[in-house]
Parts: structure tokens; C-alpha cells; sequence
């Protein structure tokens, strides 16, 4: 599930593209590459694609640089956050996201990630409202991602009352969405609803059933639901396509209520 959002680094003049490192990156036609936040912009944008695959060393390095060229550029800070976070630097992370917000306090993608972070590190309550400040900004283009965050980490509290009103709204704003619907049947399911589980697990794509969170998801409404055929079958999938998946091992210790 993607729960972060990167930052938008758009310039509003012309783009070309620039390959540095085998990766594209946007490059400016009507501004001076010696400006420091045109310069910072691109290193921030290189720093971007090396986080999306995964290189999170070489994201840090580029993106320390783009601070270090223009300190006031709220996105190098927000992806700093990102960064830390993954890498497990929560003090850092924390500071990074202070530091963006400082500079744009009502940025939508700031407000989300920091969310995100505080959700992450056992602080979900204080997070919702972080959510709610981003998804009521009219120019933020992923509302929904913002109020199926709050709903994921209404769950993780139990809080079932906060997390579906969080939820259904989220599909009101992003209704093809198949990770609020996923989330939404997992919901119901906590709530003894196996019917109303087993209406949106429905709504899925066949990709997202068929992975191993959604054969897994599925094995659990079939068995509420008292359907033995159907729990045999998806079982045997999970088995079969996702022997070492960590819902594979959850099968095989039956611990179906987790």
C-alpha cells in the first residue's frame, strides 16, 4: 500500500527531461540552472526516483544536497522525512517533517506524510487530524489517500466507529480505490459483519484478490461466513502462489483472528 505521498516539485514553465544516473529527470527550458531553487527542485526530483526504487542511500545523499543548496524548500525536507522514516531514524524524520511544515504549514502532501509518520510510530490518534487538514484542502489532489490513512490507523487503535466513517468517505472521494475497499472489508470483518466483508472483498480487482493480503483476507470471510468450499480454495492458492508470504505462515499457524 502506498501511504506517502512525494511532494509535487512542478515548476509551472516548460520541462525537458535529462537523464543523470539511467533516471529521467525534469529539467527547466525557462529558468537558470543557477538559480538555487531551480537547482534544488532538480536534486530533489533525482533524489524522488532513487526513493521510489528503493535506493534510499543515494535518495539521502541528493536530497541532503538540495537542503543544503536552498534550506527553504519545503519538498527536500518532506522526502528527508520520508527517508529517515524508512530507514528507521525517527528522531531525524520527525525533524525533517517539523522543518516542511515550518515552511508550508497547510501543504496537503506534508500534512499527509507526517501523518503517515506519526501513525507509524504509535501516535495514531494525534495523526487523524493531520489527515483531516489535508483531505479538507481544496487543491490536494489525493484526498482519499488522506482519509483512508486516517481510517487504516483509526483500525490499528480499534477505534471501528472512526476508522469506517473514515473509510466510506474515502470511497466517497476515490470510489476506484481498491485499497479502501480492502480495508473496508477487513473492517466489517472486525466487526462480525461477514456480509458486508464479503460486498466490498467483492469490489475488489481480481490483481488484489489474487495477491497474498487479498487470498488471505478472502480465506478469513469465507470462513465467517461458514462457506468451507471457498475457504479450501483460496486456502490452497495462498499455499500454492505464496508459500513463504507472511499470510502463507498465518494460514499454517490458523491464526485466523490477527
Amino acid at each position: 500500500m502506498v501511504a506517502v505521498v512525494l511532494a509535487a516539485l512542478a515548476s509551472g514553465c516548460t520541462t525537458v527531461t535529462t537523464t543523470v544516473g539511467g533516471v529521467e529527470v525534469p529539467t527547466d527550458s525557462g529558468k537558470s540552472e543557477a538559480d538555487p531553487r531551480k537547482r534544488a527542485e532538480i536534486r530533489t526530483e533525482l533524489a524522488s526516483n532513487y526513493y521510489r526504487d528503493g535506493r534510499l542511500a543515494i535518495a539521502l545523499e541528493e536530497v541532503q544536497r538540495a537542503v543544503k543548496i536552498d534550506d527553504r524548500y519545503a519538498p527536500a525536507h518532506t522526502l528527508l522525512g520520508l527517508i529517515y522514516m524508512d530507514v528507521g531514524d525517527r528522531r531525524e524524520a520527525e525533524a525533517s517533517f517539523g522543518r516542511a511544515l515550518r515552511l508550508e504549514p497547510d501543504d496537503p502532501n506534508i500534512l499527509n506524510n507526517f501523518g503517515w509518520f506519526l501513525c507509524q510510530t504509535g501516535r495514531e490518534r494525534e495523526s487523524i487530524d493531520y489527515f483531516q487538514r489535508a483531505a479538507a484542502n481544496r487543491l490536494y489532489a489525493t484526498p482519499g489517500l488522506a482519509m483512508r490513512n486516517a481510517g487504516v490507523c483509526l483500525l490499528r487503535i480499534n477505534d471501528l466507529e472512526g476508522a469506517e466513517r473514515a473509510l466510506r468517505r474515502s470511497l466517497e472521494l476515490e470510489a476506484a480505490d481498491p485499497f479502501t475497499k480492502f480495508e473496508l472489508a477487513r473492517l466489517y470483518l472486525k466487526r462480525n459483519q461477514p456480509d458486508r466483508a464479503d460486498f466490498y472483498y467483492g469490489l475488489l480487482d481480481p490483481a488484489s484478490r489474487g495477491s497474498a493480503p487479498g487470498l488471505w483476507l478472502g480465506v478469513r470471510i469465507a470462513r465467517a461466513n461458514g462457506d468451507l468450499r471457498r475457504e479450501r480454495e483460496l486456502a490452497n492458492q495462498l499455499r500454492e502462489r505464496f508459500p513463504d508470504a507472511a499470510e502463507a505462515s498465518a494460514l499454517r499457524r490458523g491464526a485466523y483472528d490477527d
